[in-house]
């Protein structure tokens, strides 16, 4: 009899039809006269129900099973009411043991995370986590959506750079032949390069590198960053105005592809954003948190707690979950962030807080040859060893700016995780660097 071979949410559509599935044994139930079997796989999970009278070789194999093996399954697809997955079973005619499991398996669904991680393959299995990653994929492609249709130019960037682009104590050293290269702990550099070469607006989504050795549940050391930048722009206004209609664009992709099933594994609502997202100052946001009877660690620029307290000011005012912080002052941004003329101490730059947590920092860019090179004397830096970058603004350069936004920190907080470890495929922090 000719079968075809279908994926496991298909089947419903298939009662009373002959079909061939292919996925891993989830559960196995043996008893003295019926032996059952979950089956998953990358859609969804289907019951098989075998009598064990029927088919003696047949009962051998399910016997022989272990969790987690894979199989391939042909049999009726039956209707079941009682059935609690769809209302269907599969009732097997053959069962072939593609890759039978070790026992006992490593880590469960409760092991600690520490644990989940060193067998990460296994803990990717689970729906819930998959799921993290079937979005992932619905963000990037609703962001390069939005980027395209908006006259965008995607770049790839070297991730081996000759100095840095952010703060030096954060870099990774590597050999590189005769001399010694970092890794890049941002594209801003080569973002600005394309500005300078006329490009107008580009975008990376890429990896970057940075030698923090904090464990907390926010950073780590090598991770995806969705850079953009913008030419011919008036202020830090217009990223912050493009960058609120674009993570609406995407976040009705996101409750369009998988509100249900987000609200059904995580208990969470996806909410989309209306426009514009509230604003406040920095001396605004400092003034909230004091309020709020917290000191932060560094006067103009906001602590994990105090975006806590912020976002939650934010919600209970206004309703939103996100809000922009912005004009930081200059001692705590980087160099090339412009700066108010008649505010030399403030910066035309912005943070993005989505629940708490930090997801965005950007800027206005200084354009201005003689002004950067000032700025990056300010900072105490050495303009030699910056001079390939400073040349980008020798000979014209439109006025622009852009951000940086963290993907991971952003599916942290949309889906409510404990840690960034859980919305990264396979982690690297100070202390894992396998598997």
């Amino acid at each position: 009899m000719d079968t075809k071979t279908i994926k496991v949410s298909w089947s419903k559509r298939l009662i009373g039809q002959v079909v061939t599935i292919e996925g891993w044994v989830e559960t196995i139930r043996a008893q003295k006269t019926m032996q059952f079997l979950v089956v998953r796989d990358s859609t969804g999970k289907v019951q098989v129900a075998h009598q064990r009278v029927t088919d003696v070789e047949l009962a051998t194999i399910i016997d022989g099973l272990t969790p987690e093996s894979t199989i391939q399954v042909t049999g009726i697809v039956t209707s079941n009411a009682q059935v609690k997955l769809g209302g269907i079973e599969i009732v097997p005619t053959s069962i072939v043991v593609t890759s039978l499991a070790v026992k006992p398996l490593p880590i469960f669904s409760d092991t600690n995370q520490d644990q989940r991680l060193d067998w990460r393959y296994l803990d990717l299995r689970r729906p819930e986590i998959r799921l993290i990653f079937e979005i992932q994929t619905t963000i990037e492609m609703a962001m390069r959506e939005y980027w395209t249709s908006q006259g965008f130019i995607e770049i790839h960037s070297p991730k081996l750079m000759a100095q840095a682009s952010e703060s030096g104590g954060e870099l990774f050293h590597v050999d590189y032949f005769e001399g010694h290269a970092y890794l890049a702990q941002s594209p801003q550099f080569y973002k600005q390069m394309g500005m300078a070469a006329g490009f107008d607006r580009v975008f990376e989504i890429g990896p970057v590198f940075r030698a923090n050795p904090s464990s907390t549940p926010r950073h780590d050391t090598e991770f995806t960053s969705v850079d953009m930048e913008i030419s011919w722009i008036t202020s830090h206004q217009d990223v912050m105005a493009f960058e609120e209609a674009w993570i609406q664009h995407f976040v009705k992709a996101i409750e369009k592809s998988h509100g249900a099933i987000i609200n059904d594994l995580y208990k969470t609502k996806v909410e989309i954003p209306t426009l514009p997202f509230p604003q406040i100052t920095m001396a605004e946001a400092e003034a909230i948190v004091t309020r709020a009877g917290h000191t932060l660690a560094e006067k103009g620029d906001l602590d994990p707690e105090g975006e806590r307290i912020v976002s939650r000011f934010i919600k209970e005012t206004y309703g939103h979950d996100f809000v922009f912080v912005t004009d930081y002052p200059a001692k705590v941004r980087a160099f090339y962030h412009m700066r108010y003329p008649d505010r030399p101490d403030i910066t035309k730059s912005f943070d993005l807080l989505y629940r708490g947590v930090e997801i965005t920092t950007g800027a206005q860019r200084e354009h201005r040859y003689d002004v950067l090179h000032k700025q990056v004397l300010e900072k105490g830096l050495t303009p030699e060893l910056l001079q390939s970058y400073l040349d980008f603004f020798k000979y014209g350069c439109p006025p622009h700016g852009g951000l940086g936004f963290g993907l991971t920190r952003f599916l942290k907080q949309l889906l409510g995780l404990s840690s960034v470890r859980e919305a990264t495929y396979v982690f690297r922090g100070p202390t894992r660097l396998t598997p």
